[in-house]
């Protein structure tokens, strides 16, 4: 006689329990995303406009122990954020949200989506049922192609910054001038601001797939200071916190220059 063989408790956690999980660490995904950013984006903004007005240049050199003692802890801070992204013995490293939601992929189905905007708009739901066959279930391969980006970034970050992070910003394992320039030579400015925005970007096209049901995209996004100083966003576009932190950090800025000059 032959035997049944049995095929053991279904795989992957309750859905319940699964969007949960999946919702805490996208969160924790939003923060540390947007806190590198914000880090990297005020420092370099703070360089650029100094650079670029005199009023602003000879503000912060009323106070140079204290301007650099802050741009200091932007950069620190930069670094420090980013290994806790990209190292894979890091608690919330970016795998962990596409973990998560690799493995529970019944959280996208259009019936999950479903029962979330009833939840988020109760009543009337007539409109649901047409906006519910035009949202985008994920495939395998659409998290394999995610994986792919996160891949990429974290070689360069491996090959580029993980030392400069682990033996200058977060433990002090060098300390030898030539050598902390040496690791400094690595980096490149324009390749780490294209990393932050990529990091933003993906954490976008996740939230848009869980709540929106649109297929999860990682698009371009405006990553220069430069440009972004010189052409702004039209209203209502320019939503990134790079962006917006660019633009704030210029306004306050040029106001304490201004400020300072007609005391004097």
């Amino acid at each position: 006689m032959a035997r049944t063989r049995r095929t053991g408790p279904p795989t992957g956690k309750p859905a319940a329990v699964a969007e949960a999980e999946f919702e805490r660490e996208l969160e924790v995904f939003r923060t540390e995303a947007g806190t590198a950013s914000q880090f990297f984006y005020a420092f370099l903004t703070v360089h650029a406009v100094a650079g670029d007005v005199p009023a602003v240049f000879k503000l912060l050199n009323t106070a140079p122990l204290f301007s650099n003692t802050n741009l200091g802890a932007l950069q620190t801070s930069t670094f420090v954020t980013l290994g806790r992204m990209f190292d894979q013995d890091s608690p919330h490293n970016v795998d962990r949200v596409l973990k998560i939601a690799q493995d529970n992929p019944r959280i996208f189905s259009k019936a999950a989506l479903g029962d979330r905007k009833r939840k988020a708009s109760p009543g009337r739901t007539e409109w649901l049922e047409s906006y519910l066959r035009a949202a985008y279930v994920p495939k395998p391969s659409d998290f394999r192609r995610l994986r792919q980006f996160v891949r990429k970034y974290r070689r360069i970050y491996e090959d580029k910054y993980r030392d400069l992070r682990h033996k200058v910003f977060a433990h002090k394992v060098v300390s030898d001038g030539e050598a902390v320039a040496a690791l400094f030579a690595r980096t490149n400015i324009r390749e780490l601001q294209r990393m932050l925005v990529f990091l933003d970007s993906l954490y976008d096209a996740l939230l848009q797939l869980y709540v929106n049901g649109r297929k999860p995209v990682v698009r371009k996004r405006r990553y220069s200071v430069r440009r972004m100083r010189a052409r702004p966003s039209p209203q209502g576009l320019g939503n990134s916190v790079q962006e917006r932190l660019t633009h704030e950090v210029e306004r306050f800025l040029r106001a304490a220059a201004v400020s300072s000059a007609g005391r004097s």
